[in-house]
């Protein structure tokens, strides 16, 4: 059995940090040809809490920047306006690239992977859409569909 420290989150044996025991071979062949741990001596063991205390000094920023962005859209309303026919259908529907577009129109650059949106939307109405931030920050925007 091997010590190693894991340098990025491995499934089914650790996440980035973490001192594992693993078989030779296992850490020989495949963690580290592929970067992914380094053998745990005193040296690694500091190189890697420096790295994890960089690491988490930055998910800290991160959070916070995605905390203000929640406090600008809980509550935003974003209003569009479509085509529709007799029956009051959509010509096709909305889908989360246009939802995207017209936050960015608005001034909100949002990207389009975290706009959460069960499936397109295909009639009017008002939709709340759950827009994740940050795996710990999620925040509610409404959409009005309306017809031009």
């Amino acid at each position: 059995m091997l010590k190693v420290v894991l340098r990025s989150d491995v499934p089914g044996v650790g996440r980035a940090g973490d001192v594992k025991q693993v078989k030779d071979g296992f850490a020989r062949n495949f963690l580290l040809p592929q970067n992914l741990a380094v053998e745990a001596t005193d040296h690694a063991l500091k190189q890697m809490d420096l790295e994890q205390k960089k690491r988490q000094a930055r998910l800290a920023q991160e959070k916070k920047k995605a905390e203000e962005l929640a406090q600008k859209l809980n509550g935003f309303s974003l209003t569009m306006t479509v085509e529709v026919n007799e029956e009051e259908k959509l010509y096709g529907s909305l889908t989360v690239q246009d939802i995207q577009k017209s936050m960015a129109a608005e001034g909100i650059d949002v990207d389009k992977k975290c706009i959460v949106l069960e499936a397109p939307l295909k009639a009017l109405g008002i939709y709340d859409i759950d827009v994740n931030l940050h795996p710990d920050v999620t925040a509610k925007i409404k959409v009005w569909v309306v017809k031009k």
